[in-house]
């Protein structure tokens, strides 16, 4: 018997992704967390980093997210995220790019500067990076 639920990622631009899945392991700002069939309600935030799905064919899918929320209900999860790229379709030299910058902000350390904005730039384009090249 198939032990598999329905997942929808969506963000302000588009949906993502929409099938059943047999798992979902996500990056929550508490610390990562996985989601298989029949999973209790469920609500969490999400951190930047990288959520991997195991479609139900058995094929594995990564996607680098910079935050949003993960919502549980009766097989089916939907992963509400500011922003989501598949791996494949991470354009490496943009994400390189995005981290020179933000490298340079932070060693700039200028009055003009915000730094949180800046780390948090940095973190996006690593984890770009991390997924693009599934480190």
């Amino acid at each position: 018997m198939a032990h598999h639920f329905e997942l929808e990622i969506v963000t302000p631009q588009k949906k993502e992704f929409s099938g059943n899945v047999e798992s979902v392991s996500c990056p929550g700002e508490q610390g990562r967390f996985q989601v298989l069939h029949n999973h209790a309600p469920f609500l969490s935030t999400l951190a930047i980093g990288v959520v991997k799905i195991v479609d139900e064919q058995g094929a594995e899918w990564r996607y680098a997210v910079s935050g949003g929320v993960a919502q549980v209900f009766h097989n089916n999860m939907q992963l509400l995220a500011d922003t989501a790229e598949r791996s494949d379709e991470i354009d490496v030299t943009r994400a390189q790019s995005a981290q020179q910058r933000a490298e340079e902000r932070l060693r700039q350390h200028a009055e003009d500067i915000d730094e949180e904005r800046a780390r948090a730039a940095l973190m996006r384009a690593v984890n770009r990076l991390k997924v693009a090249q599934k480190i």
